[in-house]
C-alpha cells in the first residue's frame, strides 16, 4: 500500500522465469490438484471413478527455477512427481468451463516433490499436508511458456526420467480433470487472480529421489525440465 510503513522492509514477490524474455511471472497462490490421472490414482490405493477433485497448496515461493533441489530435512523418502502447470492472467468467480482457457497466461513443467514419509503419517492422522508438500523449494519448474505462442496443450507425452531411467510417463490427455474444468472447479471455492498457479497433476511412476540423483522431464509443446538433487 503506497505510503504505508512496514514494521521491516516486505520481500520481492515470487516469481517464475518467461522463456525467451528477463520478465518474470508474479506467483500469487499455488494450487495443487491431486489424483489427477487414473494410474496414478490406483497406485496411491485409490478409485479414481469415485473421487471429485480436490487440491491442496504449496507456497508460492516453492517455485524454483534454478536446477536444483536440496534434499529437504525431516525426510527420508522424497518423491518426485512430474506435472503441467498452468499460469493464470486473471481469475475470478464461478468461471465457466468454456471461457477458462481465457484465463490462461501460459504452461510450464513443473516437480511436485513430496516428503512421502511425512504425507502417509498425516494420511494415518487426518492431518493437512503443508509438512509434505509445502516445504523450501520444493515446486523446481522450468520457465513459463506463453499460451499466445503455443496453445493451450490437452494432449502430448509427459514424462520424467532419474539418472537417464524413464520413471513416469503418460499423455495429458489421460488427465481426468481437464484445464478449463480444473479452474472453473477451483473459482467456485476460491477467488481467482492474477499470478495464481494450478499443478495438474502427476501420471503414474512416482517414486523416491536421492542425493545426487539427475531428474530430466519433458512434456510435448511445452518443454523440459532438469533438476539435480543436492
Amino acid at each position: 500500500m503506497r505510503g504505508t510503513d512496514y514494521v521491516f522492509e516486505p520481500g520481492l514477490p515470487a516469481g517464475i522465469p518467461v522463456a525467451g524474455t528477463r520478465k518474470l511471472f508474479p506467483v500469487h497462490r499455488v494450487y495443487c490438484v491431486g489424483r489427477n490421472y487414473a494410474a496414478h490414482a490406483v497406485e496411491m490405493g485409490h478409485d479414481p471413478d469415485k473421487e471429485p477433485p480436490f487440491f491442496f497448496q504449496k507456497n508460492p515461493d516453492n517455485l524454483v527455477a534454478d536446477g536444483r533441489f536440496p534434499y529437504p530435512p525431516a525426510s527420508s523418502d522424497v518423491h518426485h512427481e512430474i506435472e503441467m502447470l498452468v499460469a493464470l492472467k486473471s481469475g475470478g468467480r464461478d468461471i465457466p468451463a468454456e471461457k477458462a482457457l481465457d484465463c490462461v497466461y501460459g504452461y510450464g513443467v513443473a516437480l511436485d516433490m513430496t516428503r512421502r514419509d511425512l504425507q502417509a503419517k498425516a494420511k494415518e492422522q487426518g492431518r493437512p499436508w503443508e509438512v509434505a508438500k509445502a516445504f523450501e523449494a520444493s515446486a523446481p519448474c522450468s520457465p513459463l511458456v506463453a499460451a499466445t505462442a503455443i496453445g493451450h496443450p490437452a494432449a502430448g507425452a509427459i514424462w520424467l526420467d532419474v539418472n537417464g531411467k524413464r520413471r513416469q510417463s503418460g499423455d495429458l490427455n489421460q488427465m481426468i480433470w481437464k484445464v478449463p474444468e480444473m479452474i472453473s472447479y477451483l473459482s467456485g471455492l476460491f477467488t481467482l487472480m492474477p499470478g495464481d498457479v494450478i499443478l495438474s497433476g502427476t501420471p503414474a511412476g512416482v517414486g523416491a529421489v536421492e542425493r545426487g540423483d539427475r531428474l530430466r522431464g519433458h512434456i510435448d509443446g511445452i518443454g523440459d525440465i532438469e533438476v539435480d538433487v543436492v
